[in-house]
């Protein structure tokens, strides 16, 4: 079986590194928007990777999507939708051992809640454009998926964090901050639970709608502090919300607030995470730098 990844980033990388872990793939590849980044992927990874930026069909990807069974998107929509969707209908359709689809979306889908615990079942009221074409993107694959006959998961994902892109490197940038909005919290995922529960869906050919999410949502700042006690380091000072000086993206994260639950993955998969919390996900990250 082969698999291919609409966007091999953070977290598809993963995905693919543990996918391939699984013996079960003869080959594995995917799309990057630069050369050096391809030929990276190829020599590190052995992944057969190709350019595709999403504004014009991949020229060389074809072959190798056409032959996949499992097929993986995580590009973000545009304004004119899913740009796999949209440039690669076409070979989605001619391939013909398509087996299992799924599509990474986000837990901004389901907008504020006033902190209350959500499952999947919640109404989805986004609070943002980038959050609008997410939901429109998510039914354009369920119809797409059904109209093929083919299983789709859609793993709805939190905050994702991990090697490289952790509290720690940002205490070390001078980016971190400790601000406070009383009973603001966030959800959060260790990019190894995102991949080690990309492979097991796609064993499982796991069909519906899940959140990937650890089980204990927190305040943004209780992280900083925990990272920086770790480090032996000073947390930057506390700033109440209402004087943080946030870019309109990063103020759009603080409208929303719920504890997003993560039951329904486990019970299907039947597991438990790796880093339930950010505790054991900062660990292991600061284990791995060390």
């Amino acid at each position: 079986m082969n698999a291919y990844f609409f966007g091999l980033g953070y977290s598809s990388t993963h995905a693919s590194i543990n996918m391939r872990r699984s013996g079960r793939y003869a080959s594995i590849g995917g799309t990057v928007r630069s050369p050096e980044k391809a030929h990276r992927l190829r020599a590190a990874e052995g992944l057969d990777a190709h350019l595709f930026d999403g504004t014009a069909p991949g020229l060389t990807l074809v072959p190798t999507l056409r032959q996949a069974g499992h097929v993986v998107f995580s590009i973000a929509p545009g304004e004119d939708g899913d740009p796999a969707l949209r440039h690669h209908r076409a070979d989605l359709d001619a391939a013909p051992e398509l087996q299992w689809l799924c599509y990474y979306s986000t837990v901004g889908v389901y907008g504020d809640f006033d902190g209350r615990w959500i499952d999947e079942g919640a109404p989805l009221v986004p609070r943002n454009d980038r959050s609008d074409r997410r939901v429109l993107a998510e039914q354009r694959w369920r119809d797409y998926a059904s109209a093929r006959g083919v299983p789709l998961a859609i793993l709805r994902l939190a905050g994702i964090y991990g090697p490289g892109r952790s509290t720690f490197d940002k205490l070390r940038d001078g980016t971190a901050r400790r601000v406070v909005k009383p009973g603001q919290v966030f959800n959060r995922i260790h990019v190894e639970d995102i991949g080690r529960i990309t492979a097991l869906a796609a064993e499982a050919r796991l069909d519906g709608t899940f959140n990937l999410a650890d089980d204990e949502p927190a305040p943004p700042q209780d992280l900083v502090a925990h990272a920086a006690a770790m480090m032996g380091v000073e947390p930057p000072p506390e700033v109440p919300y209402e004087e943080a000086e946030f870019t309109p993206m990063q103020r759009s994260f603080y409208a929303d607030n719920k504890r997003v639950s993560n039951r329904a993955i486990k019970r299907a998969l039947g597991i438990e995470l790796l880093y339930p919390t950010y505790r054991e996900g900062l660990a292991a990250v600061w284990q791995g730098e060390k």
